[in-house]
């Protein structure tokens, strides 16, 4: 076997020395089969700008009570009742009490007469009870238009870009613009040589994952051994 033979086959066997030496020291991996992103719901905020009251004039009523000093008078002297009719009853039942037979009946008609006539005389010179003052609490109703606010334009900043909104209620420093998904994690199912599993990962693994010592590493610094079987 001449020098040049030799030789080759030397460099051969060296090479396929390596090959196999990078083959048993490199670092294993499993495949990723799938990696599903696990969400929740978020509030999206930006931060207030400026907000303006947005107003419009409506009509609407309202009660408006106030004391008033009102001039008031005492009961009158008959009452309701009208002194004619009052002094006719009173003079008829005296007249009843005086005499009897024909000259009753004639003492009760004069009694009557006199008594309507004395009752209407009383009256008409009886201007009223006593008048005197009194504070009253007098309300009414008032129609008026009037200026309410309807709402607020609100000019805010969210994610370097500006925008305006409409609201209902006057915001503080920051102003709810909605929702929003976040991504808190990965479903992910890996495949290494004829074994399969999940796990859950902190940010997507991409194509592959790294094993070390028979167990598979993930992100969050923990360690899943592939099932056994």
């Amino acid at each position: 076997m001449n020098n040049t033979l030799l030789a080759v086959l030397a460099g051969l066997l060296v090479t396929g020395g390596a090959i196999a030496a990078y083959q048993t020291f490199s670092t294993p991996y499993a495949d990723v089969v799938s990696s599903t992103p696990i969400t929740e719901k978020e509030v999206i905020y930006g931060d207030v700008i400026s907000s303006v009251a947005v107003t419009e004039m409506r009509t609407g009523s309202r009660q408006v009570c106030e004391d008033q000093v009102v001039e008031k008078r005492r009961a009158e002297r008959f009452g309701d009742k009208d002194g004619t009719v009052v002094g006719a009853l009173v003079g008829g039942l005296l007249g009843n009490q005086v005499g009897g037979g024909s000259g009753k009946k004639v003492a009760t008609v004069a009694g009557v007469v006199g008594g309507a006539y004395a009752g209407r005389e009383i009256d008409r010179r009886h201007v009223g009870g006593q008048k005197y003052t009194g504070v009253e609490q007098v309300c009414r109703t008032v129609t008026e238009p009037r200026e309410q606010v309807i709402g607020y334009d609100v000019q805010y900043r969210a994610d370097g870009l500006v925008g305006s909104k409409r609201v209902d209620k006057k915001p503080g420093e920051q102003i709810a613009l909605g929702e929003r998904d976040r991504v808190v994690g990965y479903d992910v199912t890996w495949r290494y040589e004829d074994q399969t599993g999940t796990l859950m990962m902190n940010e997507d693994p991409g194509d592959r994952l790294a094993i070390k010592d028979g167990v598979i590493v993930v992100d969050n610094g923990n360690s899943v051994a592939p099932p056994q079987g």
